[in-house]
């Protein structure tokens, strides 16, 4: 039986598609849902193009037991995923899913982490301090902002003639080739403990 993911993002939703056709291909996973807060969000008509359910929330379902946590419950992921999600996750859901959320940041955490670290304003930091690498993290998620454990880190060179664009460029093909392999090696592991257990 394939395990059951579920997507968050805010935004265009490009890691999503990626994600959704990298396990569409394969029989280790599904993509059931995508969720967004943003319901004019380019990620949900991707999404459902892929024909994968989707659904929008507000802030207040966010966070509500009647909510997102019922949609949740209702699916039974697996594993719950973060694909350029920019709310702070609710400790009401990962209470109810332990150590089965994870998020992917645009850089080698815990340098150019927080809250208001996200996207352009990451590499903008990069280049304004002309830092020599740079790359993504893949990481369980916690209470704080880009704080859980470290599951996987892919550095990348930043050189003098970088700009912003060009180094968000180059974490965009670190997260298309990694991220979709690192969602599936973690599923694996869940696969190989469950049978030893």
């Amino acid at each position: 039986m394939k395990k059951r993911i579920v997507i968050f993002a805010s935004g265009s939703g490009t890691n999503t598609q990626n994600i959704i056709q990298h396990f569409q291909q394969g029989e280790v996973a599904e993509v059931v849902l995508v969720l967004s807060n943003k319901k004019d969000a380019k990620v949900l008509s991707r999404s459902k193009n892929l024909n994968v359910n989707t659904f929008h929330f507000t802030k207040e379902e966010l966070i509500s037991e009647k909510g997102v946590l019922k949609q949740l419950i209702d699916v039974q992921p697996d594993l719950i995923v973060l694909a350029g999600f920019l709310l702070k996750f609710p400790d009401l859901i990962l209470k109810a899913f332990p150590n089965k959320v994870i998020n992917i940041h645009p850089a080698l955490l815990p340098k150019y982490g927080g809250k208001g670290m996200y996207g352009h304003h990451v590499h903008e930091a990069v280049v304004a301090n002309s830092e020599k690498e740079t790359g993504i993290t893949i990481h369980y998620v916690n209470e704080k902002y880009d704080d859980g454990k470290i599951i996987f880190q892919k550095s990348v060179p930043v050189s003098m003639m970088d700009t912003p664009e060009s180094v968000a460029e180059k974490i965009h093909q670190l997260e298309y080739e990694f991220f979709p392999k690192v969602i599936e090696s973690i599923l694996q592991t869940d696969k190989a403990a469950s049978r030893n257990d």
